[in-house]
């Protein structure tokens, strides 16, 4: 018999936000399957419904289990908890891997973000997590864990990434709220996993992006980057029995990146290059 170390044989996880093998969703679906773990899945459309069918029968599970929920409209949230709920199955956890920054006003200087924008990716990216919660708070069990995807830091700003850190901000801040909300009539928890850059088909979409992911890979104190999996099993860990003691927290996974900005040979390369200009 395997050991079942984080407890999660036999228990039943909702992950929404899967979008290819790449996600960090996947990462953590596959995770929770190699562990014994029930995974049922929610996806933006029917077509992702497809794919994500595929990828998910062919890791053993059943495409039946890959549900169709566009968080932007709220009856489709309303028909994704009836439909969980007619499988007469208990929650013990959600992962929420939801986010969307809409840029189809081209990429601006923060100040220029425009209301509409700003505030269907708060739609998606943050209300989206409070929406399923509440949703789907009859068919949580007791002690549930809920899981969301945020990022290493909301504080240092990164141009590219634009206003989305701010609402990843608010992402981590109903955390908090969420946690002390549900914590009058249950025992249900909410935590983040805060990852760094990671090479995702997401963020291949960020401009500039690959210049940031080489320098985060230089910066870590391994000098390695960080690996999906690794930000995966972290938020596995969150979603066990094993972080019944975690609540309203959110768990920085960067390799140290965030402790070795003002690593000497990052510091030498820049005076260097400062002084190559300089001379020319």
């Amino acid at each position: 018999m395997p050991n079942d170390f984080l407890q999660l044989a036999g228990k039943t996880v909702l992950v929404a936000g899967v979008a290819n093998r790449k996600s960090v969703a996947w990462h953590v679906a596959r995770q929770l399957m190699e562990a014994d773990c029930r995974v049922l899945f929610s996806v933006r459309s029917p077509e992702r419904q497809e794919q994500v069918g595929k990828l998910v029968a062919k890791a053993g599970g059943s495409a039946d289990d890959v549900l169709v929920c566009d968080v932007e409209h709220e009856d489709q949230i309303t028909r994704l908890a009836d439909e969980i709920a007619a499988r007469g199955v208990k929650l013990d956890g959600l992962l929420h891997s939801i986010a969307m920054a809409d840029y189809e006003d081209g990429l601006r200087p923060f100040h220029e973000t425009s209301k509409r924008a700003f505030l269907r990716t708060v739609e998606i990216s943050c209300h989206s997590l409070m929406a399923l919660a509440s949703a789907l708070k009859p068919s949580f069990s007791d002690d549930a864990s809920v899981v969301t995807v945020s990022i290493s830091t909301t504080t240092m700003a990164s141009e590219n990434y634009g206003y989305m850190a701010p609402v990843k901000a608010a992402l981590d801040s109903s955390v908090v709220f969420l946690a002390k909300s549900f914590s009058r009539d249950s025992r249900v928890r909410f935590n983040a996993v805060g990852p760094s850059l990671l090479k995702t088909s997401a963020s291949a979409g960020i401009p500039g992006y690959v210049d940031s992911y080489l320098y985060a890979e230089q910066a870590t104190l391994r000098g390695e980057a960080l690996r999906t999996d690794e930000a995966a099993s972290t938020a596995v860990f969150l979603l066990s029995p094993r972080s019944s003691g975690i609540n309203g927290q959110k768990l920085v996974v960067d390799a140290g990146m965030g402790a070795n900005y003002f690593d000497e040979s990052l510091v030498r390369a820049v005076v260097e290059r400062g002084s190559d200009a300089a001379e020319n």
